[in-house]
């Protein structure tokens, strides 16, 4: 099995280390999971299809450690469950030379999402490609110590504003393309987490990011064999 396989999916719900903690659903030819941050403030549902490997729940309690033992390793692996009755205990990794051992936990110790609610009505609908992805990041990486990012509906269009106050501030404003246009209220969210959210799929050519006046956001990547959804709750009214 080519690791990089599993290493993206990783990626794609860790962000950056904000989520530790999954149950991943090992059925037929699909890996899945869905994921929570500590904060509520992000939910994700993510697949890979393409897997090969038998039925099973796998209890990931400590992701960290889980990518620097498959950092040991070459690219070319090979895994094997451990199980106890029909209980997932750990995973055996191994290429041509080393093996590791990962041990797996029981999932009520792992905080998991709750079911999706009925969703809200979208008003924005944003157009997500490369150079969005490129500028966003950029200039959040400009703007270390902003927690925020607000979506400015006015007769000039939708910005992103990184930064965003009432006063003058260090900020980045990003005008974008819209696929649907409502005048809405201010709403900012977590420019960190949405950060990473775009790192992890940054060989993403195209993505919607849909916003609503409630204060939900859910963007959505398909590229290879991997499909990953996120929503992201909105924060306080930033002054």
């Amino acid at each position: 099995m080519d690791k990089y396989k599993l290493t993206r999916f990783i990626d794609k719900y860790h962000l950056g280390g904000n989520v530790n903690a999954v149950v991943i659903n090992s059925k037929g030819d699909t890996l899945s999971t869905r994921f929570i941050t500590g904060g509520k403030d992000l939910l994700g549902e993510l697949e890979m299809n393409s897997w090969q490997f038998k039925d099973a729940e796998l209890g990931v309690y400590d992701t960290e450690q889980l990518s620097r033992l498959l950092g040991v390793l070459d690219d070319d692996v090979t895994i094997n469950l451990t199980q106890s009755g029909d209980k997932a205990i750990a995973l055996e990794i191994s290429d041509s030379y080393s093996k590791v051992n990962f041990m797996l936990s029981d999932k009520s110790v792992i905080n998991q999402p709750p079911p999706l609610k009925e969703l809200p009505n979208f008003q924005l609908k944003i157009k997500v490609d490369t150079n969005f992805i490129t500028r966003f990041i950029g200039g959040k990486s400009a703007l270390p110590d902003t927690d925020t990012f607000t979506v400015i509906t006015s007769n000039d269009g939708v910005k992103l504003v990184i930064g965003y106050s009432s006063i003058n501030t260090n900020r980045v404003t990003i005008p974008v393309e819209t696929e649907t246009y409502e005048d809405i209220d201010k709403v900012s969210f977590n420019a960190n987490l949405f950060k990473d959210v775009l790192v992890a799929n940054k060989e993403c050519e195209s993505a919607t990011l849909h916003v609503s006046e409630q204060g939900l956001a859910k963007i959505n990547f398909k590229v290879d064999q991997y499909d990953a959804t996120y929503y992201l709750v909105a924060v306080q009214d930033v002054d």
